[in-house]
Parts: C-alpha cells; structure tokens; sequence
C-alpha cells in the first residue's frame, strides 16, 4: 500500500532555497581552507555510516561523545572563514534592496574629481619606477579596525605625498595607505592576507594584502608592483592585474555618491534609533 505524497509550493521553495544554499557553500568552500575541511568531513561521514551498517557500537558511541569537542573546535580553528560569511551576508549589496539602510553619507563627502586624479597620477609615476604601494580606498564600510593598526596622518590627498610616503627607506613605505573620503586617514596599516588557493602563486604579500581587505569589506584597493611596477586593483575579493589608467579611473569613479536626496538616504533611519525622535519633532 503506497501512502499519500503531498508535494505543494512551499516544498519546492523549500528545496530551491537549500539548492541556492549549498551551491553558495561549494563556491566558498572550494577557495579556502575548509575545502580540505570539507573532504574530511565526508570521509568521516563515510567511516560513520560503515560503522552503523556493521554495528560497530562503541565506535559510533565515542563519536557520539566527540561530536561537541569537534564542533566547537571546527569553530575556533575556522573563525576567519565563518567571520566572513557573516560579513558577506551582512553587506549592504546583499540587503539593500531590502532594507534601504541610511549611509550617512552625503554627494560632497564622497572622493571627489580632484583626489581620483592625485590618485591615478601617484600610482601611475610610482609604477615607472618600480616603486611598490597599497593604496585602500574605503567605502561604506568602515576600516577602523585596520586603521588603528597604522600610524594617523589625517591629510588631504596629493600625488607628491603619497610618492613620498612609498618611497624606499622611509618610515611609512611598509604597509597600506587608507583613503576616507578625500583624506589620507593613515599609514603602514596592516590587513588581512587572502588564503584565497585560487589566486596566482606569483602574487606577493602585497597583493595578498590587497584581496584580503577586498574579500572582507567593499574597499576598492590599488596595488602597485615592485617587481614589474604593474597597477593592480582589487574588488569584492577578485583582482585585476595591469590596469590602465582609463580602467581605474573608470572604477574610482563609480565610488562616487550616486546623487540622491537626504530625506531618501534616511528612509529607515529608526535602524541607528533617531526614527522615535524625529516622530516625535515633527508632530
């Protein structure tokens, strides 16, 4: 006797929903470190389910006991990767449609005209004579974190002051500059090393630097070699080697504020809890 199947929209939902969500999980395991995670995993499903067919009880009873150790240590062992997921799920791209957050953000401070100029022309002289830079540009999401690990400078942009802050033997050369605004907020930062196992194994730490702050935030970061003295850039965790000026500055112009009005921007300005204060200003 077959029993009644019922089948309706939720289920297909349902089963669309964990498809997109393992497709996603493949994609981002395959490029990191728990790629090798994930082929132990199943080879330890694979022990688990012969020891289950041929009843071997004690196995599968110490497993049992591990099982708490092992998920927490997973945990501890991988929480860059699971700290980036979480970034990742977090970004503005991925919710904006959704939830229109308040950048805070107006058209006069975005990076303007003038600065992608000092920008191009810094890191353009800098490549003819092989001189190595990394330069962050930051966007919406702030790079505090990264910034206290510099030294501040809090300077307007020019092309002769960031030459002058890579340039060989100089106190602030090491490192990566970060860029808010118009400003030069600091120097010799440190960021985050991509363990990225696609990318080209000529890269240098330099350029590892560079995907690594792009893979956990929405800066655009401009990378100068000081082997070939090729400009670089990268973005939400991909590089793109030998760029032509037109290219980048093509890209540092869509970082500019899209013109936009105030009263849309704060739409859901409640999510920073100014929205009962200002219910209350207006009646």
């Amino acid at each position: 006797m077959s029993l009644p199947v019922t089948f309706g929209i939720i289920d297909i939902v349902q089963i669309l929903l964990i498809a997109v969500f393992v497709y996603y999980l493949m994609v981002w395991v395959k490029n990191t470190r728990a790629y090798m995670l994930l082929k132990g995993v199943l080879l330890v499903v694979i022990f688990l389910i012969l020891a289950a067919i041929f009843h071997m009880d004690t196995i599968l009873w110490i497993c049992k006991q591990l099982s708490v150790v092992a998920i927490t240590g997973v945990i501890v062992i991988f929480q860059p990767e699971l700290r980036r997921v979480l970034e990742q799920l977090g970004e503005k791209k991925m919710l904006a449609t959704l939830i229109p957050f308040e950048t805070g953000k107006t058209v006069e401070e975005r990076i303007s005209d003038r600065t992608i100029s000092e920008l191009i022309h810094a890191v353009y002289a800098m490549g003819e004579v092989k001189t190595g830079a990394l330069i962050v540009v930051e966007q919406n999401i702030i790079l505090k974190e990264y910034e206290k690990t510099g030294i501040a400078i809090d300077s307007a942009i020019s092309s002769q002051l960031l030459i002058n802050i890579f340039e060989h033997n100089t106190p602030l050369h090491d490192g990566a500059v970060i860029v808010r605004n118009d400003r030069i907020v600091a120097a010799t930062c440190y960021l985050p090393l991509s363990d990225n196992l696609a990318l080209n194994k000529s890269l240098g730490t330099r350029h590892r630097a560079g995907v690594g702050i792009s893979e956990v935030s929405d800066a655009l970061t401009i990378i100068v070699s000081e082997e070939t003295g090729k400009v670089s850039y990268t973005m939400g965790g991909k590089i793109y080697t030998g760029v032509t000026p037109g290219t980048l500055r093509e890209e540092l112009n869509k970082l500019k504020a899209k013109p936009g009005s105030k009263e849309d921007s704060g739409k859901f300005k409640i999510w920073k809890g100014r929205g009962r204060h200002e219910e209350k200003t207006d009646s």
